[in-house]
């Protein structure tokens, strides 16, 4: 997650697949997603790019690796590298998109990540094997594309380097997650711009169906989302918490200057984040799974939702359409 002043921000559908709804977390915990995670500590980020482009391929995957320039004024000239992969066919996309790379701290080592941002890289790799599995067969409207940035902590550069390479045309909507390694209270920020309406629209329903508890923020931290609201493309940005951090967090964002909340509190996420307290024992990997299989069902929502509005789009412009001018009768 780039996030860059706490303070100043303390101070202040019945026929898509229920894949979230079918989750059995009661069942037990899923060790093979914390073994996966524990992966991704490595010393420099373009290790754990090795170590993505090795988990997708065991997934039975062909990731795309796009190289990029990057780096910022702090860093210098940095190549960067998304890695991508596709699921489905259709002429438009549902962009998913989940930041792999970890913050360098101030000592000069790298950040375990998992909670900014292992959790959300494995609950989008967990949406990425569902939707394969549950669409075999399953015509679909749109193609889904997960990406998996690069150097978000660096200024979104990753996102915005996709974005260059990729244009905005084709994109439908843009499903964003971040800080997601534990907690059943999925968060969404919406504020992201009128154009985003209607994925708001889609996920709040949604968690009606599935009986999720979802947490609307009027203002909501920084991410890759960012990069595609300026270009005006539908987005949301998502994380998970447990209840009581995400109350907090939505204190300290959004409750004023009177918020409740004790002089100088900073909710329990930022102080794990971008620090070395973010560690691999937080991370929980049936929570995970659980929000992976949310991300799968709110991708098919989406995708449900774009032909209706593009069904109702075409009957709204049939019936404005000027009437075609009678023939004129041929003179004998």
């Amino acid at each position: 997650m780039l996030f860059r002043s706490l303070v100043a921000a303390t101070a202040l559908f019945a026929a898509v697949p229920a894949f979230a709804q079918e989750a059995t977390p009661q069942a037990g915990d899923r060790p093979d997603i914390a073994a996966g995670a524990a992966q991704f500590v490595k010393p420099t980020n373009a290790e754990r790019t090795q170590v993505l482009v090795g988990m997708l391929t065991t997934l039975g995957f062909t990731p795309e690796i796009q190289v990029f320039a990057g780096g910022n004024q702090a860093t210098g000239p940095m190549e960067g590298a998304n890695v991508v992969v596709t699921v489905g066919e259709g002429a438009k996309d549902i962009v998913l998109t989940a930041h792999y790379d970890a913050v360098k701290l101030r000592d000069g080592t790298l950040s375990q990540g998992i909670v900014d941002n292992v959790g959300s890289v494995m609950a989008m790799m967990e949406a990425a094997k569902t939707l394969e599995m549950g669409l075999e067969g399953q015509p679909v409207a749109h193609r889904f594309v997960f990406v998996f940035t690069d150097q978000e902590e660096l200024g979104l550069l990753g996102a915005k380097a996709f974005l260059e390479k990729h244009g905005k045309d084709r994109i439908a909507a843009v499903i964003n997650a971040d800080v997601a390694a534990y907690g059943q209270t999925v968060m969404y920020g919406e504020n992201n711009g009128p154009q985003s309406g209607f994925v708001l629209e889609t996920l709040r329903s949604l968690c009606a169906e599935r009986g999720f508890d979802c947490m609307p923020y009027p203002v909501y931290p920084p991410s890759d989302d960012r990069a595609f609201s300026a270009a005006g493309v539908p987005v949301v940005s998502m994380g998970t918490q447990d209840a009581v951090g995400a109350h907090q967090m939505w204190l300290a964002f959004n409750g004023g200057e009177n918020n409740g909340l004790k002089e100088g509190f900073v909710p329990p996420v930022f102080q794990r984040i971008h620090s070395t307290e973010d560690r691999l024992s937080y991370l929980k990997g049936v929570d995970v799974a659980r929000f992976g299989l949310f991300i799968a069902d709110l991708g098919l929502a989406l995708d449900k939702r774009l032909v209706e509005i593009q069904a109702k789009d075409a009957a709204v412009a049939a019936e404005t359409a000027p009437a075609a001018p009678a023939p004129v009768p041929s003179a004998q």
